[in-house]
C-alpha cells in the first residue's frame, strides 16, 4: 500500500506540474513579459520596504516603495521621496538594479546567465528575446544578444569611468563615493532612467548644479543617445561602420530622426528660454543646457535647468519630445523615433495623393503604416484619458503640469514640474499604471500585429464613410 500511495502521489506532483507549464506556455510573449516586469517590480518593493533600505533605518510605506520600484524598473525616474536623503546605499543599490534589469530587459539578464552556465536556450526564449528587443528576425537573436551585454558592460563602464574620476574630483568626496557616483549615474544615464543622488546639494535637484560642466553634460548626454538609438541599430553600425548606404532602413531613419530631434530641440530650447532660465548663463553653459533640455526630454528624465521655471512654451516643446521618445529596441520609451517618422510620411504622401511611403529609396510595408498608426493612437488615448481622470480629482493643480507629468510617465522620462508629490493616491496609481504601460505597452502592443491573424471565413458588406 505504502508503494502504491507512492507512485500515487508522484503522478499528481506530475500532472500539476505539467499543468502549470501548459498554463505558462498558454500565456503570450506580451503576457509573459508583463509578468516578468511584476515579478521585478514585487521583489523590488519587498526589498525597499526593509529598515535596511531607508536612510534613517525605518520602514518605508508599501505605497513609496512600490512606487519607486515600478519607476525604476521601468526605467521611467519619477519619484515620491528623493533617491539621496531617503533610501540607504543599500537601497539605492537595489534601485539600481532594477534600473539595469528594466534597461536591458529582464530577458537579457536571463539569457545572459544560460549563456554562463551554458544552458540550452529554448526556441520560445529566442521569441521572448526578440520581442524583448525589437527585433526583426529571430535568426542570431542570441549572437545579438551578447553583443548587447558587451556593448552595455563597455558603454557604461567607460561613462563610469569618466564621470567617476570627475566626481572624485568633488570636495569631501574622495576616490570610493567619486566612483560610487560614476557607476550609478552611468547606468542610470545609459538605461535612461534618470534617477541621481545630487540630493545632498538640495532634495530632487537633479544635475542642475552641473549645467555648466562640460564632462558631466557631455558623458551622460552619450551614455543616454547610445542606449536611446536601439540594440538593433548598434549591430548595424558594427556590421557597416560609417558606411550609411549600406544600413537597414530601420537604422537610416533611426539615425537622422535622432539628429534632428537633438539639435532641431536644442535650437528651438535656445530660442525659448534665452530670455528666461539661460538669460544669465555663459555662452558654453547655454549650448550644453540647450542640447541636454533637447537629449534628456527624449526619456532620460535628468535636467539641468529648473524644470518648473521653464516657460510654457519650452514645457509644451517638452512634452512633444518625451511623447516622442527614443527608438526601438532600447532603453528608451516614448511612441518611437520610427513611429512619428511613418506617421509623417503617410500624412505627407496622403496630402499629395500619391501611392505608398517613400524613403530613402524604399517604400514602406502597409503592415508598419497600420502599427505606427496603432502605438500613435493608443498612446495618445492613454494619456489624455489619464490626464482627464487626475484633472477631474485635482483641479487646483496646473493643466500643463498635468499634461507634463502624464506624458513623462507614459513616456518613462522621468522629468516633473514638482507636482508628483502632490498627487493624491489615486492619481499616482493612474501614474504607476502609465509607467508601467509606457514600458510594455508601446512595444508590444505595435508588435502583437506580427501574429498571425484569423480571417473570418464570412466577412460583412463593405461601405464607405465620409471622412474629414
Amino acid at each position: 500500500m505504502t508503494e502504491i500511495n507512492k507512485t500515487v502521489s508522484e503522478k499528481l506532483k506530475k500532472l500539476k506540474t505539467e499543468k502549470r507549464e501548459v498554463k505558462w506556455k498558454r500565456l503570450s510573449q506580451t503576457q509573459l513579459i508583463a509578468t516578468g516586469f511584476l515579478f521585478i517590480i514585487l521583489i523590488g518593493t519587498f526589498l525597499l520596504m526593509l529598515p535596511i533600505s531607508s536612510r534613517e533605518g525605518e520602514v518605508t510605506s508599501f505605497f513609496d516603495a512600490m512606487f519607486t520600484a515600478v519607476s525604476a524598473s521601468c526605467v521611467t525616474g519619477l519619484i515620491v521621496v528623493d533617491t539621496y536623503t531617503h533610501w540607504s546605499t543599500f537601497g539605492q543599490i537595489v534601485i539600481l538594479m532594477m534600473i539595469q534589469i528594466g534597461g536591458l530587459g529582464f530577458m537579457t539578464i536571463g539569457i545572459l546567465f544560460s549563456i554562463i552556465i551554458r544552458r540550452k536556450i529554448s526556441l520560445r526564449e529566442r521569441g521572448l528575446m526578440q520581442e524583448s528587443v525589437n527585433t526583426l528576425k529571430i535568426g542570431g537573436i542570441i549572437k545579438l544578444t551578447k553583443k548587447i551585454i558587451k556593448g552595455t558592460f563597455l558603454l557604461e563602464g567607460t561613462g563610469a569611468l569618466i564621470l567617476g574620476i570627475r566626481f572624485s574630483m568633488e570636495k569631501d568626496f574622495g576616490f570610493l563615493r567619486g566612483f560610487y557616483y560614476g557607476i550609478f549615474h552611468s547606468i542610470s544615464a545609459f538605461c535612461n532612467a534618470g534617477f541621481d543622488l545630487f540630493g545632498y546639494q538640495g532634495q530632487y535637484s537633479s544635475i542642475v548644479n552641473y549645467s555648466g560642466d562640460i564632462i558631466v553634460n557631455l558623458t551622460i548626454m552619450i551614455l543616454i543617445i547610445t542606449g536611446g538609438i536601439g540594440f538593433v541599430v548598434w549591430d548595424d553600425i558594427t556590421k557597416h561602420k560609417l558606411n550609411f548606404k549600406k544600413y537597414m532602413l530601420h537604422t537610416k531613419i533611426v539615425l537622422v530622426t535622432t539628429g534632428i530631434l537633438i539639435f532641431g530641440g536644442a535650437f528651438l530650447f535656445y530660442l525659448l528660454e534665452k530670455d528666461n532660465t539661460f538669460a544669465e548663463m555663459g555662452v558654453i553653459e547655454t549650448i550644453l543646457s540647450s542640447l541636454f533640455s533637447s537629449v534628456t526630454a527624449r526619456t532620460a528624465g535628468f535636467n539641468s535647468v529648473d524644470t518648473a521655471s521653464l516657460t510654457e512654451a519650452s514645457k509644451l516643446l517638452t512634452i512633444v519630445l518625451m511623447f516622442i521618445g527614443g527608438s526601438p529596441g532600447s532603453t528608451a520609451g516614448g511612441i518611437k523615433t520610427t513611429t512619428i517618422v511613418v506617421i509623417l510620411l503617410f500624412f505627407w504622401s496622403s496630402m499629395r495623393h500619391t501611392y505608398g511611403c517613400n524613403v530613402f529609396g524604399r517604400r514602406l510595408q502597409h503592415d508598419s503604416i497600420i502599427k505606427a498608426n496603432a502605438v500613435f493612437s493608443t498612446n495618445l488615448f492613454i494619456a489624455v484619458s489619464a490626464a482627464l481622470f487626475i484633472v477631474a480629482m485635482q483641479s487646483t493643480l496646473p493643466l500643463t503640469d498635468i499634461l507634463f507629468e502624464v506624458f513623462s510617465a507614459i513616456g518613462t522620462v522621468g522629468m516633473s514640474t514638482g507636482i508628483t508629490r502632490a498627487l493624491e493616491t489615486p492619481a499616482k496609481i493612474i501614474i504607476i499604471f502609465l509607467m508601467f504601460c509606457g514600458r510594455i505597452g508601446s512595444l508590444s502592443f505595435a508588435l502583437s500585429f506580427n501574429q498571425k491573424r484569423k480571417i473570418a471565413p464570412v466577412q460583412q458588406p463593405a461601405e464607405n464613410v465620409n471622412i474629414g
